[in-house]
């Protein structure tokens, strides 16, 4: 095809050298057909299908229908990454002399830009799923993107296993409806059901339409190197290294070219950044700090210089986690471990970021045990396991935040919408009766609330059109779309009105007036609150307050878990295979001694009395929030064998049970308390999964619209929205038992906060492995961490948490 030869040309002027699976893509793309490509970060994904879009531009250049009207909508789930998609495709334009305009459409796009595009989109449209909702809530929006050629999903892992796939499966049922030639492509680099997210991506006519899965037969080259704390404790704890290792992190900076320092949190990469410049003053000016939190402004010249070459290291978060290509990045840092083998590759590869090169990856650990999740994870890297990612089903407040929109825009008729919406993976098995439910819910507000004017959103006119007709509820639901629901923000700004970023609402309500505190490599002083404003100035104080961010702590993924089971075993038979596992030697040896090391086909309990009563220790090495669901399942078991109570700690590790009576674990082991039958019933019998689907159903009720978060400026205080979502709860958990927003609380309880699939396969792998019950005088290396966590929640005393684990240790050492 000459368009074809014309692409390679290019490339070929570039001096660059197109791969096969690029060619592949393009071939695709003219077919017609849908597709999925998987291909390692830094390969050259963007142009594999976005020069396949432009390729077919030049095919039907003296076709009208390919020059005017928008032709394809990139989607990217992160702002930093929609700036690059754009420089990218904007020069192959240029430099192919297409006429089309690109433009993308993120939460820092300016009203002025917006109201252009409403009148105008441009050809190729960059956006995120919330934004292309909101031009589905416009006016004569069908009208608009008739002229729809394609819709590309980028980074598509990252898209599934959220809710904001859902929200792309609706628009896409859609747009697939008026544009019946729409062709739909995801893009990839780490995920390990790939199949599974080619068919979300498509829906339920994926068998009925031409598609093809492409994978880039291309090895990512990633170095990984431990950097080994000068001392291994034997008795680790979390958090016990972390900034202790800064001393080794800076030789990397200053050998490096460019470092990218990534921290698990926001707290954490604030920390990381003013304890470099403390090391390092000569640094100053050199490095810089990136994250969700800090505003726009600052966040785009740290991409700029970073880009320019002008940056050393910039200390960030999963801010940075995607597909920008910052051609100078030679080194990335990661501070503590990911908890996940994708995540981990997916940051490795910002460095190298082009075809060919290799990524090199510093691990610093936090506390001895991670050392060994880094051997863990070097092997994982080495075999090619990837954790999965687990689609949404039913979620049922999305589906009527969509039909809503659709009410708001041009309206719709339920018998159009129905096959679209059950044509989706997520809705494939809605039933009629589920179905006539979201109706009368969005028209009625459902059998609680029909008495309720504010709650009845839709009408029915009299062609059988559902329709919003008031404005105010209109305008509502556009300040509320979307899925991502986060605490609310207070703006950060200085007495001249400059903003800086945003912090969570409850961090400032924590602060008085002259409160020091670091934000955005500044140490600020807190003036007053104003609105939503938290009025600062410029402090010279060298100590502040950390902000911190309530996000949930990652669990351990069951592909590394697995992978640290058997790299513990290994630790004690052939320690010298790897630096990271001769490192921690001493601590196995002393668990050995202590204790016993598991094999892969044991499962070992640890049991010792102390002043604080009777331990019993579990370690199934599941992560956090399996042994959440597990811990109270086996306390609860054993309970059902004499009356007994037990506070509970837990790790990615194992879990502790901790009584002031004896515990009958023998009698336990007997009656096989690890047997996976009956384990749904056990779970609601012994977990308080009624507060947690409360919680749960916060997020739910944002979502769905009962509860409205408040206008630009003037949010709703979070103990308010609380307070309205857990009254809606209590309502239908009264009167209503049936709502299915209610029921839906508790299965994402179950799916994603317990992870009951997760708990089942992991009961099942113990139920048929050897039990080793260890009657122990003192804690052992594997049972300290756990206790040193329940020590920090329960603040047992006005005494330093350092102090108290450092007289712990010479006790028990």
């Amino acid at each position: 095809m000459a368009a074809l030869q014309q692409i390679e040309n290019w490339f070929t002027a570039k001096k660059w050298k197109a791969f096969a699976f690029q060619k592949q893509t393009w071939q695709a793309y003219l077919s017609g057909n849908d597709g999925m490509l998987n291909a390692p970060t830094g390969s050259g994904k963007t142009y594999a299908v976005g020069l396949g879009i432009l390729a077919e531009y030049i095919e039907n250049q003296n076709d009208v229908d390919h020059q005017k009207g928008i032709q394809a909508i990139w989607i990217t789930p992160i702002r930093a990454l929609a700036k690059e998609i754009e420089s990218s495709l904007t020069r192959a334009c240029e430099e192919l002399d297409i006429p089309w305009e690109v433009a993308k459409r993120t939460g820092d796009t300016t009203s002025a830009q917006r109201a252009k595009q409403k009148k105008n989109l441009p050809q190729i449209l960059i956006t995120t799923p919330e934004s292309l909702q909101l031009l589905m809530a416009s006016k004569g929006y069908q009208k608009q993107f008739k002229s729809l050629k394609c819709i590309v999903n980028d980074e598509w892992h990252e898209l599934l296993g959220t809710k904001r796939a859902v929200q792309m499966e609706l628009a896409q049922s859609r747009l697939k409806r008026i544009c019946p030639k729409l062709k739909i492509w995801g893009i990839s680099a780490t995920i390990g059901n790939m199949e599974e997210g080619v068919e979300v991506l498509l829906g339920n006519d994926f068998n009925h339409r031409n598609h093809e899965l492409i994978i880039a037969n291309i090895k990512k080259k990633i170095k990984l190197e431990t950097l080994i704390p000068e001392e291994v404790e034997k008795f680790p704890w979390a958090g016990h290294l972390g900034i202790r290792m800064l001393k080794q992190v800076v030789p990397v900076i200053k050998k490096s070219r460019t470092t990218l320092i990534f921290t698990n949190t926001r707290s954490q990469c604030e920390i990381w950044y003013q304890r470099l410049l403390e090391e390092e003053p000569d640094l100053a000016g050199q490095i810089a700090m990136h994250h969700g939190s800090i505003g726009k402004e600052l966040r785009e010249w740290v991409e700029d210089a970073l880009h320019a070459e002008k940056l050393k290291a910039v200390v960030c978060t999963s801010s940075l986690d995607l597909g920008v290509d910052f051609g100078p990045v030679e080194t990335i840092v990661q501070i503590g471990s990911p908890k996940g083998v994708a995540r981990f590759l997916q940051r490795a590869g910002r460095s190298g970021h082009q075809p060919g090169a290799i990524s090199k990856i510093y691990f610093v650990p936090t506390h001895s045990l991670e050392i060994i999740e880094s051997a863990a994870l070097g092997q994982a890297i080495k075999d090619g396991t990837l954790e999965r990612r687990i689609p949404y089903f039913r979620s049922f407040d999305v589906l009527i935040q969509y039909l809503v929109t659709l009410a708001i825009s041009d309206g719709f008729k339920p018998e159009e919408i129905y096959p679209e919406v059950k044509s989706t993976f997520s809705y494939e098995s809605i039933s009629d009766e589920e179905w006539n439910w979201v109706l009368r819910f969005i028209v009625h507000g459902g059998e609680s609330l029909d008495n309720y004017d504010e709650y009845k959103k839709v009408i029915i006119d009299e062609e059988g059109v559902y329709r919003v007709v008031d404005r105010t509820i209109a305008m509502r639901h556009r300040l509320s779309m979307g899925t991502i629901v986060s605490e609310p923000d207070i703006k950060i700004t200085f007495m001249s009105g400059k903003y800086i970023g945003t912090v969570e609402e409850y961090f400032v309500a924590s602060l008085k007036p002259g409160t020091v505190f670091w934000f955005a490599g500044r140490n600020l002083e807190f003036i007053q609150l104003k609105g939503t404003n938290a009025i600062v100035k410029l402090s010279k104080e060298k100590n502040g307050r950390v902000p911190s961010w309530k996000g949930s702590r990652m669990p351990l993924s069951s592909q590394l878990s697995a992978m640290l089971r058997t790299k513990i075993m290994e630790s004690q038979t052939i320690p010298d295979s790897q630096i990271e596992l001769k490192s921690v030697a001493p601590l196995i040896q002393k668990q050995a001694e202590r204790s016993h090391v598991p094999q892969n086909d044991e499962f070992l309990i640890e049991y010792f009395e102390s002043k604080e009563g009777y331990h019993c220790y579990f370690y199934p090495f599941e992560g956090r929030f399996v042994h959440e669901g597990m811990a109270s399942v086996i306390g609860y078991r054993i309970s059902l064998l004499t009356p007994i109570s037990f506070s509970i700690a837990l790790n990615d590790y194992g879990f502790e049970l901790l009584s002031d009576q004896l515990i009958p674990i023998e009698q336990a082991l007997d009656n096989n308390i690890f047997s996976a039958d009956h384990l749904f019933d056990d779970i609601q019998a012994s977990v308080n999964s009624t507060e947690m689907a409360r919680r749960k159903f916060r997020d739910i009720a944002s979502i769905s619209g009962l509860v409205f978060r408040g206008f630009p400026g003037k949010n709703k205080k979070d103990k308010h929205i609380q307070a309205s979502s857990q009254l809606f709860f209590d309502v239908f958990a009264d009167y209503e038992k049936t709502n299915l927003l209610y029921l839906q609380a508790f299965e994402e309880v179950m799916e994603f906060q317990l992870e009951e699939t997760r708990m089942r396969t992991a009961m099942e792998r113990i139920a048929s492995q050897t039990i080793v019950l260890k009657y122990i005088e003192k804690p052992s290396p594997f049972s300290f961490p756990i206790m040193v966590d329940r020590l920090n929640r329960e603040k047992l005393s006005s005494e330093k948490l350092e102090d108290k684990i450092r007289k712990m240790k010479v006790d028990i050492d």
